[in-house]
Parts: C-alpha cells; structure tokens; sequence
C-alpha cells in the first residue's frame, strides 16, 4: 500500500479532478508477466469465450478483436490480478473502504479501423445508488492522441449525470447528448500513457477517445472496475439491458 502523504496526494488530485495517474504502475519483469498472460488469454482463452463477452471491428477478422469482458471470469490468473493486487488496494484507498471488484476487460482499438470512444459517464452503465466506483485504464503500450488517448473533462464527476443516449459504437452502448460544446472541448486534458502506466477515474467523470488514427500501431489496455461496498446496484435492470443489449447485437450480426 502507498505511504499516507501519497494517499492524501491521490485523494486530492482525484477529488479535484475527477481522475489521477500513475506512472510505471507496473514495469520491468512484472509488466512482462502481465503482458505475457494478456498474449496468452487472447490465444488461448478468447477462441473458447460466449460470442457476447467479445467484440469485434469485424467479427469476421480476429485481428480487429476490440474488447473482452470480464476476463477474471474465465481465467485465474487475472481473477488473481483484479481481487488481489494492488489494483484493488488503489481502489480501496480512492472510494475510502471495502470495494466489490466487478468487471476486468481489455480494450483495443486495431490500426486503421479502431472506432472513436462516445463521450459518457460510466456511471450511467452501471446503475448504482450512491454512485460510488471507479475504472482503471492499464496501458499495454504506447498510448498518445494518434491512436486515440484518453481524454478527460476536468472536475465533470462533480456536475452530476449527464443525459445519454444509444450510440451505434460497439461496447460503448450510451453517449453523451450534446457534448462536447466548444468550451468543454478546450477544457478536455489528453492523457497520453506508456506501458504499464495506470489512469484511474471516478464514474462520474466524462471521458471519451478518438479513433485511431495509425495505420500500424494499435491501441491496448486493460480495464478494471471496482464498486465501494457503499454502492448498491440495481441488478434487474442492469441484467434487463445487458440481455436487450446482447440480442440486439446478434440481429445486428455483430457478435
């Protein structure tokens, strides 16, 4: 765990800014580890997982392969990853207690054909009352504006829930209505990342990315989503969209 004058340096920034980062999070021979089970997941795992749980730029196309939904489901060693490392221990220390880990991912966006990421608050996926989470974004590599960084809007977890509506982007079902006007986009920070570097943000915090631009280089990450035990989740309904959401997806023929 971080020494107590860096937890209060991470509260603030977090409580001020709606999100923090963390350098070198991970480095030398455990970001290789990391970075060898991911390669192995994919390889291994993927070919065996629902259709609902991976996503596609082009189904057809395994190397257009953009998202994987709660890897620690299907694997020990990343249920290990989410529950017992310091992953949730950041956790804990940002939503101030206990936490229930909910949800590991992995987000890509291919060269070439790597969507944008809608605007949105992820709190509004997640249904829950008091809206107390927080995702991690865990950089795999090189992340910067070309293939589609981060981009935050400042001190918006403070602002409330914003209205969304359906987007036609694959894995991010909601967008924000209406955004950005053009003082929130000079008001947006890019937040570049290196391997195993670390972005945390409140689910309150609006958030988007571009698509990728680089006709060479993807754009990789790892994802994890932890609820304070403070935070109660209104099960049924998320269960209702996410069954709604799946079948639309395989009408559409895209899962």
């Amino acid at each position: 765990m971080m020494k107590s004058k860096s937890n209060t340096e991470l509260l603030k920034a977090f409580e001020t800014d709606g999100y923090v980062a963390l350098p070198q999070f991970f480095s030398g021979e455990e970001l290789k580890e990391l970075l060898s089970n991911v390669d192995r997941f994919i390889g291994e795992v993927v070919p065996q997982l629902p259709p609902e749980q991976v996503f596609y730029e082009d189904k057809n196309n395994a190397g257009t392969l953009k998202q994987i939904q709660h890897m620690g489901d299907y694997d020990l060693w990343f249920r290990e990853l989410f529950t017992r490392s310091r992953f949730r221990e950041v956790a804990e220390v940002l939503l101030d207690g206990p936490v229930v880990p909910k949800n590991m991912q992995y987000f890509n966006k291919p060269p070439g054909v790597g969507q944008p990421t809608p605007p949105h608050q992820d709190g509004y996926y997640f249904m829950l009352d008091p809206c107390k989470a927080v995702t991690m974004w865990f950089a795999l590599e090189d992340v910067d504006e070309e293939n589609g960084c981060i981009r935050y809007l400042p001190g918006s977890h403070r602002k409330g829930m914003r209205e969304h509506s359906r987007t036609k982007t694959l894995g991010f079902s909601q967008g924000i209505v209406g955004y950005p006007t053009a003082l929130e986009r000079e008001s947006e920070t890019p937040l570049p990342a290196k391997p195993g570097d670390l972005l945390i943000h409140d689910a309150m915090t609006i958030h988007r990315a571009d698509e990728n631009r680089s006709t060479t280089r993807s754009r990789r990450a790892l994802g994890f989503i932890y609820y304070s035990e403070m935070a109660r989740e209104d099960t049924q309904a998320h269960a209702a969209y996410q069954r709604q959401l799946a079948n639309e997806m395989k009408s559409q023929g895209k899962i």
